[in-house]
């Protein structure tokens, strides 16, 4: 196999590791000095009252809170029209890794899934995804509640006022995706062309090379392909056709 690291005794590789603890800790520092900031940033208040629609029917977007003071919501992208397998691998990466929201509740934190589908849309995508966490369409609903998607949002009620207080951007959903921090601890990574890797390392690929497969698992973007995590879902079987473009919006 190529693309390995050299080899060497324990002791020399505790003294590697130890050295790149430092820069770890410092990491892990700054990263509290920005979610200091970050928890000082102003608001916007909005009202609550808007109506988005979910499993029964519309409701109040302030119902999402569950009573709870704060609320965390995931954008999902979506596209008119298109089958399950046509849907956003980007998006489908999100929530497959975001299963249970206990803990959240426990801080007194609530979570739920935003998109723009049309709800019978959405509803048919849940239910054959499996997932647990609440749904709601924000169909026609202006920003802070809707708008452009594809970020984690997170909003503030205090009694019957509403704020948007933060929204991430870029990247910045990364911190849901487990299977990303675990692969940036192995040596391959995540087999990326942005990554930064030695001579002789497997040749990378595009930023989320491995979110679609066929039915044979290859990586693949074609009309033959889905989501990762649809594979495992009862009736996922081999397509033909997207149902959409080639790239989400």
């Amino acid at each position: 196999m190529t693309g390995l690291p050299p080899v060497t005794d324990l002791a020399t590789w505790q003294q590697a590791r130890d050295e790149l603890l430092v820069r770890e800790k410092a990491h892990t520092r700054e990263g509290d000095a920005i979610a200091a900031e970050r928890r000082k940033l102003p608001m916007v208040e909005f009202d609550g009252k808007v109506e988005v629609v979910g499993a029964d029917g519309p409701v109040p977007f302030v119902e999402l809170f569950q009573g709870r003071d704060e609320l965390v919501v995931y954008k999902h992208m979506w596209w008119d029209g298109a089958p399950h397998q046509g849907q956003c691998e980007g998006c489908t990466h999100i929530p497959w890794h975001f299963g249970d929201a206990a803990y959240l509740n426990a801080r007194g934190v609530s979570f739920a899934m935003l998109t723009t589908g049309a709800w019978d849309e959405v509803a048919a995508f849940v239910q054959f995804m499996g997932y647990s966490q609440p749904w709601y369409s924000v169909r026609g609903v202006d920003e802070p509640v809707g708008g452009e998607m594809g970020y984690l949002t997170s909003y503030l009620r205090d009694a019957d006022r509403t704020f948007l207080t933060y929204s991430t951007t870029g990247r910045g959903t990364e911190r849901v995706n487990g299977s990303l921090g675990l692969l940036d601890m192995t040596v391959h990574g995540r087999g990326e062309s942005w990554e930064r890797h030695p001579d002789g390392w497997p040749e990378t690929q595009q930023a989320g090379w491995f979110w679609r497969t066929n039915a044979d698992g290859d990586s693949s973007r074609g009309e033959d392909s889905r989501p990762v995590p649809q594979w495992t879902r009862p009736g996922a079987t081999p397509v033909t056709t997207l149902g959409r473009q080639s790239h989400c919006h």
